[in-house]
């Protein structure tokens, strides 16, 4: 779709994290509930200390492998082992056991919050007339936790790469919901916060990619950048895809 009515982009397929979903509260004071429940009551600070290293633990795993995003076994135990750091970090009890508790607790739907531009991204893309559904590297629990922060009536699908056992940066995962839809490349564009995974992910498939630049961090990005998902109906309409 571009301004002059011309039926070009057909679809929009969102990442999940940092581009629609965010830790609710926040991650540090998830995990500062989940130790409280267990007698210990560390400072926030001290938490957000713990995550720094897990986060540290995260990137090394990531760009040494991603290949765990693929199999939901993998993904789960990256991710307590991730958190098990965090709790190592702030001298909490017996950080394997909480590592697996804190990866079963982000599986909750009250968990997660949407961002406030979300919603009123989607409901204007509807009115375009264009499909939508989510490709993300993430478990297999991200449908049901869309389907929690009511984004369902928005979404034709939401495809995990655990459950498709196909990860972004993989043209394949991107093919798939084209395949879903039954469009060629050049009808979608792909938005999401991650250049690696986003944006070379879509431009391998032929996709249209859009990278979401909340913070302002992108450096020289050589494809269209926004700030918010507000601004993305515009730009589709604006004809840059044509």
């Amino acid at each position: 779709m571009t301004a002059s009515g011309d039926e070009v982009v057909k679809a929009v397929f969102f990442d999940a994290g940092n581009t629609l979903l965010l830790p609710h509260p926040s991650v540090e004071e998830v995990c500062a509930e989940v130790l409280a429940g267990h007698g210990y009551h560390p400072p926030l600070e001290a938490v957000r200390k713990g995550l720094e290293r897990a986060e540290r633990y995260y990137e090394e795993r990531y760009w040494a492998d991603d290949t765990f995003w693929a199999s939901e076994e993998e993904a789960a135990a990256m991710w307590s082992e991730m958190y098990a750091l965090a709790v190592e970090e702030v001298g909490g009890p017996s950080p394997p056991a909480l590592g697996r508790e804190l990866y079963d607790e982000f599986g909750k739907g009250d968990r997660w919050a949407l961002y406030p531009d979300v919603i009123p991204a989607m409901e204007r893309l509807r009115e375009m007339g264009l499909h939508m559904g989510i490709i993300s590297n993430w478990d297999v629990r991200l449908p049901g936790l869309c389907h929690h922060l009511g984004l369902s009536p928005f979404l034709e699908f939401v495809i995990s790469s655990a459950n498709l056992g196909r990860i972004k940066p993989e043209a394949s995962i991107f093919q798939a919901a084209l395949d879903r839809l039954g469009l060629e490349p050049r009808e979608a564009v792909h938005v999401g916060d991650h250049y690696y995974a986003d944006v070379l992910g879509a431009r391998a498939a032929g996709i249209h990619p859009v990278l979401l630049d909340r913070w302002g961090m992108a450096d020289n990005p050589d494809c269209p950048v926004i700030a918010s998902l507000r601004e993305l109906p515009e730009l589709i309409l604006s004809g840059v895809f044509a």
